[in-house]
């Protein structure tokens, strides 16, 4: 593909992401990176428990990074797919996934999204994270709605936690 390609991809994401995340504080003249990388875990990803000075106990990963359910899947099935996922990217694993301090392992599981990797779930939920969450305890994507519903993060019993 040609650089003519990839600049109006870039450009293309770009205003997505602006558009999806109204009433955000980031700038879409910055071309956020997804953190962590979508790539699978060498190992079952592991999720657990974290206080969030505002939402109280929610999902974290083990690096601490806030983990999201997308209100738009129904049943255990993803609909986040191509610029969705390059702002939400799929928690996915190798393995199965491992329950850490304070999530409930008989919650966890797996779907397979139609790329063939392997998405968490947690309480039936496929798990998702946001792009501009950098660091242990942002959570910049909670309520916003992108993409035809709203993103909210979850509770040690799998709950959305519906607060702004």
């Amino acid at each position: 593909m040609g650089k003519k390609h990839w600049a109006m991809t870039g450009l293309t994401t770009l205003a997505l992401l602006a558009a999806s995340c109204g009433g955000t504080t980031s700038s879409a003249t910055s071309s956020p990176t997804p953190n962590p990388s979508p790539s699978p875990a060498a190992t079952g990803e592991k999720i657990a428990v974290a206080t969030n000075a505002k939402l109280g106990s929610i999902l974290v990963d083990e690096k601490g990074l806030t983990v999201y359910l997308f209100v738009a899947d129904t049943g255990k099935e993803s609909t986040c797919y191509t610029q969705c996922a390059a702002i939400w990217p799929p928690v996915l694993t190798d393995g199965a996934p491992q329950a850490g301090t304070g999530a409930d392992a008989s919650l966890l599981g797996t779907t397979t999204r139609t790329d063939g990797k392997v998405e968490v779930t947690y309480a039936g939920h496929p798990l998702y994270y946001f792009v501009q969450d950098k660091a242990a305890g942002d959570a910049k994507g909670q309520g916003i709605n992108g993409f035809g519903a709203l993103w909210w993060v979850m509770s040690p019993s799998g709950a959305a936690i519906q607060v702004k």
